[in-house]
């Protein structure tokens, strides 16, 4: 049998136990988890003790349980008062960090705006979309034959090595070119076909011009009867609406293997007006993109008939128009993300 005089003495001491340890609780958190403590039933201080009443003289134990259940009475008061405090002070310091002072002035948000680069999309979509043009978006994963071979790329042009092109496997590659999305149109569809496929292209070039990954648009055309004279003018509308009214086009003999006859497009300067200047590097014209009539084999390996139909087709870097729409020197500073660049721009 456990000593009755013992028992009160240890009910007394877990009396000044729990009102010390109620002293150093500093949250509301802490006092649900001393709670729980407490109370438990296998070895919280007071939930355990009616676990002793079996110890204690049948005399005694009346008494017993009544002093137990006071001091769980007293405890269980004393904690909700602490609680209660604990919440109101942190619900005040919590409106005191939320309080709004009118008086302050504002922030000020700026507001966003398109990167330059999907603004220049946009802008070209919505001027060929008035012409009729379709949208086509091939994937960025090509096979060998898609980006080089049905292009009409000898195996030995300089566009294949390893240098240039980035493989992923002796099949696989990062496309180089747009230029691929003309081939799986013109395969799943009949003339007259009118497409633009923009679109991110990977090279393995790196200056202050040239990025290792950056956007192209590839435009095509096919139908009985299209000319260059077809492509300039399409071309003319385009930089006009562009670069403003008075600009101008060109056509530079070049090479494809794609496109015969090829041509480099030049735009005259719509900064000096062709007089010559530092953008155009005193000539009074800009190169902007490559273009040219379909090669006949390309469209007899898509199964079209180069005796009835022909089709123009041209591809646009796009940081390379927003370079020069916009005024960047360095084609880094439309991959940088630095908002000090990117907010001058807003179309």
């Amino acid at each position: 049998m456990a000593d009755f005089s013992e028992l009160k003495g240890k009910l007394e001491g877990i009396r000044n136990d729990v009102m010390n340890e109620l002293k150093e609780i500093r949250n509301a958190r802490a006092v649900y988890e001393y709670r729980k403590g407490v109370f438990d039933a296998k070895g919280g201080k007071i939930g355990s003790l009616m676990r002793e009443m079996g110890k204690i003289a049948a005399e005694d134990r009346a008494e017993y349980g009544k002093m137990v259940n006071e001091l769980k009475d007293w405890a269980t008061a004393r904690i909700d008062e602490l609680n209660t405090r604990l919440q109101e002070e942190e619900m005040n310091l919590r409106y005191k960090s939320e309080a709004i002072d009118v008086t302050e002035p504002a922030k000020v948000r700026e507001p966003g705006a398109l990167h330059p680069t999907t603004q220049v999309i946009n802008q070209i979509v919505d001027i060929f979309a008035a012409m009729g043009f379709e949208i086509f978006e091939g994937t960025e994963i090509e096979n060998d034959y898609y980006n080089f071979t049905a292009l009409n790329t000898p195996q030995d042009h300089p566009a294949r090595d390893m240098q240039d092109t980035f493989y992923l496997s002796p099949e696989f590659l990062l496309r180089t070119q747009t230029s691929a999305g003309q081939i799986h149109v013109m395969e799943a569809k009949k003339p007259p076909i009118k497409i633009l496929s923009p679109g991110k292209v990977f090279r393995s070039d790196d200056d202050a011009t040239h990025s290792p990954m950056f956007t192209q648009m590839e435009g095509l055309v096919v139908d009985k009867g299209i000319t260059l004279g077809d492509l300039k003018g399409m071309l003319d509308e385009l930089v006009k609406q562009m670069f403003g009214d008075g600009v101008t086009t060109r056509l530079r003999p070049s090479y494809f293997p794609f496109t015969e006859p090829s041509v480099e497009v030049d735009v005259s300067c719509f900064q000096c007006g062709g007089k010559g200047c530092r953008l155009c590097k005193g000539t009074g014209w800009i190169e902007v993109l490559g273009a040219g009539i379909v090669n006949r084999k390309v469209l007899q390996g898509c199964g079209i008939d180069p005796e009835e139909y022909s089709g123009f087709a041209f591809g646009v870097g796009l940081e390379r128009i927003a370079m020069l729409k916009y005024g960047y020197n360095n084609i880094k500073l439309l991959f940088e993300s630095d908002l000090r660049v990117l907010k001058q721009i807003n179309d």
